[in-house]
């Protein structure tokens, strides 16, 4: 099944079930905000698993793929790294997401009063860990292959537009451009 549709499937189902927790009960309030903090240092900490599993592997293959530019596909930049830096550079990224979710929450939590969002969020990091690529690779021993090939499929908002470009083609015609560029 499509991630989008089942995020939004379990999302759906927290806002209902949500509805149901009597949140004006300072006792089940702070049962909530207990569940949404361990669960957010859980992710980090399997986060912080990771890279150290990243580092230890330290697997130095040669990882080149295009990055295209969405706005100008004459503009695209040829990326070359190792596996290992990759992988780290996109624990980074799962890392900093945590700590921006986490300050979104605070603002919402205690300056907004919210509280169904924590209940939610708690649910959802569980499930954004299950489905981060490098977990799955580097924790549950997953080959990277298919979806779990790198460079990782974006999916963003351009569709396959804003996927990296491995193809030798590609590689190739942007190597030439980076090329013209250095003369």
């Amino acid at each position: 099944m499509n991630p989008a549709v089942t995020n939004l499937i379990i999302s759906l189902g927290a806002m209902q079930l949500a509805k149901r927790v009597p949140f004006d009960d300072p006792e089940v309030l702070t049962y909530v905000r207990i569940a949404y903090v361990v669960t957010q240092v859980t992710v980090l900490a399997v986060y912080y698993y990771v890279g150290q599993q990243i580092k230890k592997k330290n697997d130095l293959t040669v990882l080149k793929y295009v990055e295209p530019n969405a706005m100008d596909k004459d503009n695209s930049k040829l990326i070359t790294t190792t596996v290992r830096d990759y992988d780290l550079a996109e624990t980074s990224k799962l890392v900093r997401a945590v700590y921006f979710g986490c300050a979104m929450m605070a603002f919402m939590h205690i300056y907004l009063k919210y509280t169904q969002p924590l209940f939610i969020q708690a649910l959802m990091g569980l499930k954004t860990l299950y489905d981060a690529k490098l977990v799955r690779i580097h924790l549950l021993g997953k080959p990277a292959e298919g979806d779990l090939k790198r460079p990782f499929k974006v999916g963003g908002m351009f569709g396959a537009a804003s996927d990296p470009q491995t193809d030798k083609a590609a590689v190739a015609e942007a190597e030439k451009r980076v090329g013209k560029k250095e003369e």
